[in-house]
């Protein structure tokens, strides 16, 4: 019998199995691999943003951009025109004739927080704008400062 006790004939005792159950181990594993297939899913961002690395070349600029600025007390201004944040899709609309392919180059202040622009991002994403380009400024990279003399 396979897994089975072993009766020795000349001793009362039981002797031990020395073998390794791995049936635990292989439902661990399934039901560990089953968790990360459920949730590989899940870990995707649902936002489409173009972000350009630092070193690319500028994009061509379109004849009428349509700039979205974020300002620091979190009011929205598309142009030069401060909107609320209730009619932006339809303020959205009218500059871009409904356009939903019309690029969005979205600017924020330094002192605005994430969830302000995440908020407003998923605002662009609810009106049908899912191509959004983040405007920052061109900078050069640090330049690391040597130490001058001996630390002691």
């Amino acid at each position: 019998m396979a897994g089975g006790i072993r009766h020795n004939a000349s001793d009362d005792d039981l002797q031990e199995n020395h073998e390794i159950n791995v049936t635990p181990f292989i439902d661990v594993m399934l039901v560990l691999l089953i968790i990360f297939m459920v949730a590989a899913p899940l870990a995707t961002v649902d936002i489409n943003v173009d972000l350009p690395a630092s070193t690319a070349q500028s994009a061509p600029r379109p004849e009428k951009p349509v700039w979205l600025t974020l300002k620091g007390d979190k009011s929205i201004a598309i142009g030069d025109d401060t909107v609320p944040h209730e009619t932006l899709g339809r303020f959205l609309d009218q500059r871009t004739q409904s356009d939903k392919e019309t690029r969005i180059f979205l600017r924020a202040d330094k002192s605005v927080d994430y969830g302000s622009l995440m908020d407003l991002m998923n605002g662009l994403r609810d009106s049908g704008y899912l191509k959004v380009a983040l405007v920052g400024l061109e900078s050069a990279p640090a330049q690391q400062i040597a130490p001058s003399g001996n630390a002691q």
